[in-house]
């Protein structure tokens, strides 16, 4: 008899330990989905500011910055944009975020400490070489072309107002996706990629257009 109840004991405390271990999974799944919608929400957030200190910068210097392209964090140019990009071919590199007072990182981003640190989490930035130098209402696009397309390879931009700047991160998983890749880069008619997140993309992209840039400039008295 005793050693009956002894049996009964263990069977309940393994059936115990299964509902422990089940309950603790469902609480650290929606844990986890509720830090990543954290994150992606304040990348997005900061993307917002970030668009808002480009246009900033433009107002009060005539021009959008060019990228930073510096791979040292102990470089003094480190986070601040490169003197000139208007050269052919245009480089894409990073957001020149000291430049502009903005966040160095996204929600996943890792700060480098050496010049062999991963870039993880680092905005990626590509402007219009025609508007990173002294631009007026009558400028166009240069050779870049800057496009952005969804997944099926459906434009999200004309061919007659392309972006004249680019932004964006690489998500959770840290890497450029789809158009986005470094190995798919155009030094002109550069296709880059935004869409709703999936298994294989899950960057998030912004840009600013030449209407809206414009329409900030001639609010602010500096066009024309």
């Amino acid at each position: 008899m005793h050693r009956s109840q002894q049996g009964f004991s263990l069977i309940e405390l393994a059936v115990a330990v299964l509902v422990i271990a089940l309950l603790l999974g469902s609480i650290l799944v929606p844990l986890n989905t509720q830090i990543e919608q954290r994150r992606t929400s304040d990348t997005r957030k900061a993307m917002d500011e970030i668009r808002e200190a480009l246009i900033g910068f433009a107002i009060i210097n005539g021009r959008l910055p060019c990228p930073d392209t510096d791979s040292d964090p102990a470089a003094a140019g480190y986070g601040l944009e490169e003197a000139a990009c208007s050269a052919d071919p245009v480089t894409e590199g990073y957001l020149p975020w000291k430049s502009l007072g903005v966040a160095e990182m996204d929600a996943w981003g890792i700060r480098r400490t050496a010049v062999g640190s991963l870039r993880i989490g680092d905005w990626r930035y590509r402007v219009d070489r025609n508007f990173a130098v002294a631009f007026t209402l009558a400028t166009g696009f240069s050779a870049d072309a800057l496009t952005v397309r969804n997944s099926a390879g459906t434009a999200l931009t004309s061919s007659t107002e392309r972006p004249v700047a680019i932004i964006f991160s690489a998500g959770a998983n840290t890497a450029a996706d789809g158009q986005n890749a470094l190995a798919s880069f155009e030094p002109t008619s550069g296709i880059y990629q935004a869409d709703v997140p999936s298994s294989t993309f899950d960057d998030i992209l912004i840009w600013i257009s030449r209407p809206i840039l414009f329409n900030r400039m001639v609010a602010a008295g500096k066009l024309p």
